[in-house]
């Protein structure tokens, strides 16, 4: 049966029912997430072989669709929602979250300027000023909405290569001195893929060696700048991280902040996933040195219940921001622009979502104190398994534990060869994550397969992180 000839949009008696009810399935999908396997059981292309090849020449009931989420769709999505979910940096959604983001798509609006819609720009002036506040960042700081890190980042180095006295934007890159992006061995991929997509290219990119807790060496950093100058580069652009994807490490950002004062070079600190700790008093001591910063990079959509995606990025600079991105078409002015902010300024994009509606629903709904609370219990649980790894006399763990993802191995008492080690660990990952119970990833650290547990979920609790040390200790019996 096909729907009735219409050229409107769906009746509002029928985007309410189902509108009632899918909030039913999402809350029931939230509710029960944990009783999936929190990785599906598929191969590849099992889900587009239940797909049709063609889309439908005319509209199907909402019923049908609906009816192919839950036979096609549920059984190939990997549940990040999911209490057990410790892979990567985890992404999980809050209630308050999602409702933000539905309003944000039932408003549909583009904040290109204030006058595109007013709410959208000074909601997120008024929401990036309270954020700054909570994570104690300085005044100057000024912040910025963009979907992800890798597109934060890639703004910061155009703002950093923009800071450089050769006039790039006007003449581009072509006879433009040698310039040279610095960052450690961790720094994440998307820097280099930023330095890729601004013509910096990867001869342009240095990483720094990294000390034994897999942290920058200030030392290495400054005998680079000194032996590229000798060789006629620019140094313009030093990257550093608190929090590293592998591992977690904080780089020393106050010695490198120094030595970026010294050699007037931006720095851009990174702390996608970790950024958010920087509310906590405790974790005050990793953030030593940001203030000293010319970008900074934090990802609420990673560690604060915002759904993705949703990365801030703040800078003491925006007018040099400004200047690397502003143009202006004719039918894009209006009379408030000298009184207001246009976002479009500041960005590669003219299109923006009205991504603050959602944040201002998690910091409004959660407060400070409520997503204090989590981020500790986080940190807390994280702590534990590490404590649990150290006693275990058939596990090591292979780098300090700052916040509360754990990089650890398994080493069978006399078993020395690293080879060995090495198959053994991955065939233990394999086998914990074909359980479908746990989801945990891994990273290589000096050549050794290091599984990686990352406690960042909201759901996640102590019990589901007890259940993931036993499949893991289990899985590793029946490999023995």
């Amino acid at each position: 049966m096909s729907k009735s000839k219409s050229y409107g949009d769906m009746p509002a008696e029928e985007f309410k029912k189902y509108g009632y009810e899918l909030i039913d399935w999402a809350a029931n999908y939230i509710e029960n997430v944990g009783s999936f396997p929190v990785l599906p059981n598929m191969n590849p292309g099992d889900v587009k072989s239940k797909l049709p090849n063609h889309a439908p020449q005319s509209g199907e009931l909402m019923d049908k669709i609906i009816e192919d989420i839950d036979k096609i769709i549920l059984p190939g999505t990997t549940h990040w929602q999911h209490p057990n979910f410790m892979a990567y940096f985890n992404s999980s959604a809050s209630g308050p979250g999602i409702l933000g983001e539905l309003i944000a798509a039932t408003f549909n609006t583009n904040g290109m300027i204030w006058k595109s819609n007013p709410a959208s720009t000074e909601l997120e002036e008024t929401v990036l000023n309270w954020f700054r506040e909570i994570i104690n960042l300085p005044k100057e700081f000024w912040g910025i909405i963009y979907d992800t890190a890798s597109v934060s980042s890639m703004h910061a180095i155009a703002a950093a290569r923009e800071s450089v006295d050769y006039d790039i934007r006007k003449k581009g890159m072509s006879g433009a001195p040698k310039l040279r992006l610095y960052c450690s061995e961790h720094a994440h991929s998307s820097i280099d893929k930023g330095a890729l997509t601004l013509g910096i290219g990867l001869d342009g990119i240095r990483k720094i060696p990294v000390d034994s807790d897999f942290r920058m060496i200030p030392a290495e950093l400054e005998k680079a700048i000194r032996e590229d100058r000798a060789n006629g580069f620019v140094p313009f652009c030093i990257v550093a991280t608190v929090g590293t994807t592998s591992t977690t490490s904080v780089d020393p950002v106050d010695e490198i902040a120094n030595i970026c004062e010294h050699e007037k070079i931006w720095l851009h600190v990174d702390g996608a996933h970790a950024g958010v700790t920087a509310m906590l008093p405790e974790m005050k001591k990793h953030f030593i040195g940001v203030e000293y910063a010319d970008s900074f990079v934090v990802n609420p959509h990673k560690w604060l219940f915002v759904p993705v995606d949703l990365s801030i990025l703040y800078t003491r600079k925006p007018e040099i921001l400004k200047r690397a991105f502003s143009l202006t078409a004719e039918y894009l002015k209006t009379a408030e622009d000298s009184s207001v902010k246009n976002y479009m300024d500041y960005g590669i994009q003219l299109g923006r979502r009205f991504r603050s509606l959602k944040l201002w629903f998690v910091l409004r709904y959660f407060g400070v104190e409520g997503l204090q609370a989590r981020l500790r219990e986080h940190i807390r649980l994280g702590q534990l398994f590490a404590k649990w790894i150290d006693e275990h006399p058939q596990f090591e763990r292979l780098v300090p534990t700052p916040f509360s993802t754990v990089c650890f191995h398994a080493k069978p008492t006399g078993w020395n060869d690293e080879v060995k080690i090495n198959e053994l660990n991955e065939k233990l990952l394999n086998a914990v994550n074909a359980t479908g119970k746990v989801f945990i990833t891994h990273t290589k650290l000096n050549g050794v397969f290091t599984i990686r547990l990352c406690v960042s979920g909201l759901r996640t609790e102590e019990k589901h992180v007890e259940l993931a040390w036993r499949v893991i200790q289990e899985s590793l019996k029946k490999l023995n």
